[in-house]
Formats: structure tokens, C-alpha cells, sequence
């Protein structure tokens, strides 16, 4: 049996991470690099949009079109080049910028990285329709997946360093004993 999920903040009045709203500003306004966008992304809770899309439909008494089945569906948005983008929001303004019957689910940043990439996506688009737009791709996104990852399974870090070239990833596992250096000489 299907169950739903709870949401990530069940009181959440569906405003913009405060945090994430600075980082945009500072960076649209140079003052920010991407990367100090991200740390903000990572915590944050986002929104990703799902649509309604008719599946079925039949011409009811009245003689008119009428719905008989949908789906809902998560969308992507597809590149001039074909690359396709998961989409994601900062809060239900920006959702409603870019299409005002859309419905939000909680998720995190990392889980919106890890779904775009099952999805064999390309990146993550935050805010498409404004107010500022964010593209999370390449290494990034893989990186921010892997959070998500390694909660289920530790070893999805070793998968990250072959996944992104150039990335060093180190483990920090349990401290080995302590041992002393020198000897306190007793009087």
C-alpha cells in the first residue's frame, strides 16, 4: 500500500529560506560565488513542482471534453541543446512565477540533486522564472547527491570520486587509540 510521505516541515507557510534568498542576492549582485551558494542550498528546504497531466479524457452528457484520468508528473525543463533540468523552487512565489497550478513537495536541496540525477538529468534549475535564477550542474550536483546517498549507503562516496574528476573525497572514520608520546616521570 502506497502511503505519503510527511512533509520535511509540516508548519512550513511556504516562504523562502532566508539564507538561500541572501546567497541569490549576494550572488546576483557579485558580491557571492556559486560555491558560496551552495552551503545555503544544502540545508535549505526547496520546492519541486509537480503538474497534472491529463491522461484520458471523453465527451461527457453535456457534449463537451471532460477529464476521465490524470497523472501526476514531475517536470523537466529541456534545453536548446537537450539537455534536460530538474526544476525547483525557494519558496511558493517563485512557484507560482513560473506556473501557478503547479503543486509543491518539500524536499531537500541534496534530494532534488539525487532526483535529478536518477532522472539522468543534467542539473538542477532553481527559481526558472525568477526572481533569481540558479543552476546547480556537473560535479556540484553530483556532490550535493552524494549527501543524500550516503546516508543509505557509505560507500556512495568512493562512487563520487569516480564520478567527478579532480574531486578528493577522504574519510574520517573511527580515531585509532590515543597513544602517549612521553612518559610523566613520577617523583
Amino acid at each position: 500500500m502506497l502511503t505519503i510521505p510527511q512533509p520535511l516541515a509540516p508548519d512550513d507557510d511556504g516562504s523562502a529560506d532566508a539564507a538561500v534568498a541572501s546567497a541569490l542576492s549576494a550572488f546576483q549582485a557579485g558580491t557571492a560565488s556559486a560555491a558560496d551558494v551552495l552551503p545555503a542550498i544544502s540545508r535549505a528546504r526547496l520546492l519541486v513542482p509537480v503538474v497534472a497531466l491529463l491522461t484520458e479524457s471523453e465527451i461527457g452528457d453535456h457534449g463537451l471534453k471532460q477529464e476521465k484520468e490524470s497523472e501526476m508528473a514531475l517536470p523537466k525543463l529541456v534545453g536548446k541543446d537537450g539537455r534536460e533540468a530538474v526544476l525547483a523552487f525557494t519558496g511558493t512565489e517563485a512557484l507560482k512565477m513560473w506556473r501557478p497550478d503547479a503543486r509543491p513537495i518539500q524536499a531537500t536541496g541534496p534530494q532534488v540533486c539525487q532526483a535529478a540525477r536518477q532522472e539522468s538529468a543534467a542539473a538542477v534549475v532553481i527559481d526558472v522564472a525568477g526572481p533569481i535564477p540558479f543552476v546547480i550542474e556537473g560535479g556540484m550536483l553530483h556532490a550535493l547527491a552524494a549527501i543524500e546517498d550516503v546516508k543509505r549507503d557509505p560507500s556512495a562516496l568512493d562512487n563520487l570520486a569516480e564520478a567527478v574528476p579532480g574531486i578528493t573525497v577522504t574519510k574520517i572514520g573511527d580515531a585509532a587509540p590515543r597513544r602517549r608520546w612521553f612518559r610523566r616521570k613520577r617523583a
